[in-house]
């Protein structure tokens, strides 16, 4: 009986198997429709299943009607023994004759039966070897599945490899055709740069044709401007040799110019130059120690713009300063050349020429000093009203409110008074650059602080004014130290520029914290 569960189980696995085969192999046919030999391989594996599962099943019924003959059998000999024994026992009893015809045919039942049994065994036997069979065929299809597996496995791997060349493929086709349609374009660029080089030939001809005619006309031109170039040059020598007799003033017209300006012997003339408007007055005022709004009569009156084109002679006020004062009138547009103007305005006779500039450079300005370093008269380049622009640049500048208010207000006033020396320097470097002068320096001053080191206070802005004051009277006292009368020594010369003692003299030469702050804030 559990050999024929066990062949039932093994029929059933069989089934599943073949149904699994069946399904794989409409998988493998609707995903791969040109594995034609798997599939056909596939195909005769399925059969060969096929096969041994029916031989299976066709020898478990030929087992299953063995096993019933069998039992049959079993039942027949079984009742033919019972049927002997009741027959037997009858037999006792009845007359001998009838007990041997029973019997005999007892024996003849049991011989049937034991054919019967035979036959069934045969069958049995038979059943065996087919269930054998059917196992050697379950152990073949295991085997075939297996190999069937490896041969799936393997058309998957064909497959993905194709689909991979496939793709390669594409994309091998897609950059060649990119790489075409590149070469095409290239090529189509080539004929467009060709047809433009022909173009730019053409034009490049004409150019050097036109360039030949230039270079004719050129040279021509050349011949001509060599010739004028000579007349030119001569003529320049002559102007030269007439200029130089025009420029340098004669003896009678120095002395004049001096009777004129009311030039005093043993005093140093002090002119002061700049555009209107730039605060001469101021600046002449401030070197005497004086306001605009005071009382003193000998102030400089001041006016935004020049009322008068005479040179105008100040006094100073203390008569220990052997010091004259000049201002110069603006001298407009410079339509004449600046030697003239220079000799016409008697600049030559000055023995220091101070150039006042405020916001520009003026032509003037530049004629001034060019002639100031061909008479070899000591010039100064200031810049007034320093006061005012660097308030200007301090309200521009951003503030921090967080901040400690003193502290940042003084930064930012030292910041915004950096800012105005470096911005006035640059811009006076860059004029006597592009006017062909040499560099010299700038001193940036206030009206204000000019006054206070003037009369010998410490001011509370200090910028260039105490140097201005200390290298002004150090000029005038070498100047006169030089050209002093024989039997008055240069130091009985500089006795003479001496100022009081309470005033800037001995500010100079005592005030060292005021020249430490100078030293920071100057030029």
């Amino acid at each position: 009986m559990f050999g024929v569960v066990g062949d039932i189980v093994a029929i059933v696995i069989l089934s599943l198997v073949a149904n699994k085969f069946v399904k794989e192999r409409q998988t493998w046919r609707s995903e791969l429709p040109g594995q034609n030999g798997y599939v056909q391989e596939l195909d005769a594996q399925l059969d060969r299943l096929k096969n041994a599962a029916g031989d299976r099943q066709r020898t478990q019924m030929q087992k299953r009607e063995a096993l019933e003959v069998v039992e049959k059998a079993i039942e027949l000999k079984r009742a033919a023994q019972e049927k002997i024994r009741i027959e037997e026992e009858s037999a006792k009893a009845e007359a001998p004759q009838q007990a041997d015809e029973r019997r005999v045919q007892a024996e003849e039942s049991l011989r049937r039966a034991e054919c019967l049994l035979k036959e069934a065994e045969e069958r049995t036997r038979a059943a065996e070897e087919g269930r054998e069979r059917a196992e050697v065929y379950a152990r073949r299809a295991d085997e075939e599945r297996l190999l069937a597996d490896r041969a799936r496995l393997k058309a998957e791997d064909k497959a993905r490899r194709a689909e991979d060349a496939r793709a390669k493929a594409e994309m091998e086709q897609r950059l060649a055709e990119e790489a075409k349609a590149a070469a095409e374009e290239r090529c189509r660029r080539a004929e467009e740069d060709g047809q433009r080089s022909e173009a730019e030939r053409a034009i490049a001809n004409e150019e050097a044709q036109r360039a030949r005619a230039e270079r004719d006309e050129s040279e021509a031109a050349k011949s001509a401007a060599v010739k004028a170039a000579d007349e030119a040059r001569m003529a320049l020598e002559e102007a030269q040799r007439t200029l130089s007799s025009v420029m340098i003033p004669t003896h009678a017209e120095y002395k004049a110019t001096r009777a004129r300006l009311q030039c005093q012997e043993d005093f140093f003339h002090f002119a002061v130059a700049g555009a209107s408007g730039s605060g001469k007055s101021s600046l002449i005022n401030a070197l005497r120690g004086l306001r605009n709004g005071s009382r003193n009569p000998l102030v400089a009156k001041t006016s935004v713009t020049d009322t008068t084109n005479e040179i105008t002679r100040y006094a100073d006020p203390d008569q220990a300063n052997p010091f004259v004062w000049y201002e110069v009138p603006d001298a407009g547009i410079l339509d004449t050349p600046d030697w003239l103007l220079f000799n016409e305005r008697g600049l030559y006779i000055f023995d220091c020429i101070i150039v006042l500039i405020d916001n520009r450079f003026t032509e003037t300005d530049i004629a001034i000093l060019r002639n100031c370093a061909r008479c070899q008269i000591p010039s100064y380049i200031v810049r007034s009203k320093s006061l005012r622009h660097i308030l200007n640049i301090l309200n521009d500048m951003p503030c921090d409110e967080d901040s400690d208010e003193d502290h940042d207000e003084e930064a930012r006033m030292d910041q915004a008074i950096k800012q105005y020396v470096a911005e006035t320097r640059h811009s006076v470097a860059q004029n006597l650059e592009k006017a062909g002068l040499a560099q010299q320096r700038v001193y940036v001053v206030d009206k204000e602080s000019l006054v206070q080191v003037v009369k010998g206070q410490e001011p509370s802005l200090l910028l260039s004014d105490l140097e201005l004051v200390d290298n002004l009277r150090s000029d005038a006292r070498r100047q006169q130290s030089k050209f002093a009368p024989e039997g008055i020594s240069a130091p009985a010369a500089q006795t003479t520029m001496a100022t009081d003692s309470s005033t800037v003299s001995e500010t100079v030469m005592s005030n060292e914290e005021l020249q430490e702050d100078h030293d920071a804030h100057c030029l």
